[in-house]
């Protein structure tokens, strides 16, 4: 009996079983809409696209992460049970091909060197780096979503590269709950806004 009693005890002040985080992306891919004014994808160069770098915090790491700005702006703070499910360079890379390749090939860097090694039609290469996605709360309870990335565009020849243009860019978007899912939902926009503008600076470029 006292074994019993013992087993009970001990039983009683053992640590819970920690629970997984909840694992979110950016949700279904945007369907494809209306273009005004945008040239045809036949009349667009095609692109090569270099993966999405990230540095520091955002380097392969799945944490979410968030900013107090009303108490110390300079901290970030990954939330405990709420983590991305890629890392946010990945989940970004997705969405911005997706929309980029509704309007002109998009390539990856490596079948662009082969069209190059081919003497073929020749891409411009792109290559993007994420600088800020994240969510910051201006109050306890309101926050927004900033996404902020740059952008190059090189000429792609035998010869070499040759820098045609850079932006960066950076999209804002209010987040409709002060939590994880509403920085999600915020954030999601955020990235959409921002392909989108940048489909249209490389539109421009063409």
């Amino acid at each position: 009996m006292a074994g019993a009693v013992w087993a009970l005890a001990a039983c009683s002040v053992l640590p819970d079983k920690p629970t997984r985080p909840t694992l979110f992306d950016l949700g279904a891919m945007p369907s494809a809409g209306p273009a005004p004014a945008a040239p045809k994808a036949a009349n667009l160069s095609p692109l090569a696209m270099s993966a999405i770098e990230a540095h520091g915090p955002l380097e392969g790491s799945n944490a979410m992460l968030y900013r107090l700005a009303y108490a110390n702006d300079q901290q970030l703070r990954p939330y405990a049970e709420s983590r991305w499910a890629m890392a946010p360079a990945l989940l970004v890379d997705q969405r911005l091909r997706n929309l980029l390749s509704q309007n002109r090939p998009v390539v990856s860097e490596a079948e662009g060197q082969a069209q190059l090694n081919n003497a073929g039609a020749l891409p411009r290469g792109l290559r993007v780096e994420l600088l800020e996605f994240g969510q910051v709360f201006s109050a306890p309870a309101a926050s927004s979503a900033v996404v902020r990335l740059r952008a190059t565009v090189v000429a792609l020849s035998p010869d070499g590269e040759k820098l045609l243009a850079q932006r960066q860019f950076s999209v804002q978007r209010d987040a409709p709950s002060a939590d994880a899912p509403g920085g999600v939902r915020a954030l999601a926009a955020a990235t959409d806004a921002l392909a989108l503008e940048m489909d249209q600076w490389l539109g421009a470029l063409n």
